[in-house]
């Protein structure tokens, strides 16, 4: 028995008859996430992805296909002849990028018609793609993000009354470049920041740049609130510490992130989603600014976090749970235990290394925290061949 049949062993009984499966657009760890937690429970997944192939190796993706990717013109059309052509008429529709969340959503009414969708419709959804609008709706309702400026020229910039450090940020993720991998980039003064935004207006365009302040502190300092909503109100949630990043004073990629109770992040993401009436897996991030103590909002990924496996060690599966939000099973409201955590193992090493160059010790934590409910960021179950969707 090869490890794909004995993960179907491994379902027994369990495995629900004609079950509708899922299919997966694009992403990385956040969709590797979502094909583990389907498939432990025998929901077949499939992914479509022009991007990233790391779900495809899983086990538990059965399918696998390569596509133009969401920003093709004819993206919906091959959606529609698949799901025709393969039988997928009643699954789960799942985005796992930035780029995919924004092709469902404009084009949901025609998705919605043949796939269960689980991303909410962009009237909602460009509040979490487009940084610009995030701050404009938490500056209508009352919720603290940090100074931000969206230039409309190199001479605005250039005469900008500012202080730094900055970071430069993509509006939003589309396409696949340096400035919207790295996520942001530092600029420490006039000269850098001139110099950084030629760069990036030349890859994505001067109206799809902001600026930003850099508010001090390591990744500590940055929190989140992840859940699954349906009809303006959660189902499951968590809230979640980014305890460790790499590289540590200015890291992007969480190493890592431990389950907590956090009173003032759960009620500023629950009023801003509440006033979108949000429906869907969403992850709203945050940053304690200590010059003035407060919590400020970062982004809001309307998608699968790359840590989103912590809500299964946590008890919330929230993959899992928007499966059956959206094929219509009733799910009791559920919160997340404190204590659990994730790693990406070989990343927090390299970042536990630095700390402990600078003489911090906190070694007493660190075991404590490998002893609670504990996931690994690791490879996946099985590297193979990815199987085409050509329906054999």
């Amino acid at each position: 028995m090869n490890r794909k049949q004995q993960a179907v062993a491994d379902v027994g009984d369990t495995k629900p008859a004609g079950v509708p499966g899922a299919l997966v657009l694009g992403g990385a760890h956040g969709s590797l996430a979502v094909a583990r937690s389907l498939g432990r429970r025998g929901i077949p997944v499939w992914l479509v992805t022009d991007d990233h192939p790391i779900a495809t190796f899983s086990r538990y993706c059965e399918r696998s296909s390569c596509w133009d990717g969401p920003q093709n013109e004819g993206a919906v059309a091959y959606l529609l002849e698949l799901a025709e052509r393969c039988g997928l008429s009643g699954w789960v529709l799942f985005a796992g990028g930035d780029a995919e969340v924004r092709l469902i959503a404009r084009h949901r009414a025609e998705l919605s018609a043949v796939f269960r969708v689980t991303t909410p419709p962009w009237s909602v959804a460009q509040f979490a793609y487009d940084k610009r609008l995030t701050h404009q709706r938490a500056a209508a309702i009352g919720v603290d993000y940090p100074w931000s400026c969206y230039p409309r020229s190199r001479r605005e910039l250039a005469e900008l009354e500012c202080c730094f450090p900055l970071i430069l940020k993509p509006r939003f993720r589309q396409g696949h470049d340096p400035f919207t991998s790295a996520k942001a980039w530092r600029v420490n003064n006039r000269e850098e920041l001139l110099s950084r935004y030629d760069q990036a207006a030349a890859l994505v365009g001067k109206d799809a740049i902001s600026l930003q302040e850099l508010i001090p502190g390591g990744g500590a300092h940055q929190f989140s609130y992840a859940a699954v909503w349906h009809q303006g109100r959660p189902v499951a949630s968590l809230t979640a510490r980014r305890t460790r990043q790499y590289p540590i004073d200015f890291g992007f990629t969480s190493t890592c992130v431990e389950t907590i109770e956090h009173e003032q992040v759960e009620e500023a993401a629950c009023r801003f989603l509440r006033s979108l009436e949000y429906d869907g897996i969403v992850e709203v991030e945050f940053k304690h600014d200590c010059r003035d103590d407060r919590y400020k909002l970062l982004d809001v990924n309307a998608r699968p976090c790359t840590w989103n496996a912590l809500g299964a060690a946590a008890g919330t599966d929230f993959p899992y749970i928007a499966w059956q939000v959206a094929v219509g099973q009733q799910v009791p409201p559920l919160r997340g235990n404190s204590g659990a955590t994730w790693l990406h193992l070989t990343r927090d090493v390299a970042a536990v290394a630095q700390h402990l160059a600078r003489g911090e010790d906190f070694s007493t934590g660190y075991v404590k925290a490998l002893r609670g409910p504990l996931t690994l960021r690791r490879s996946p179950e099985t590297i193979r061949c990815p199987q085409s969707s050509s329906c054999r």
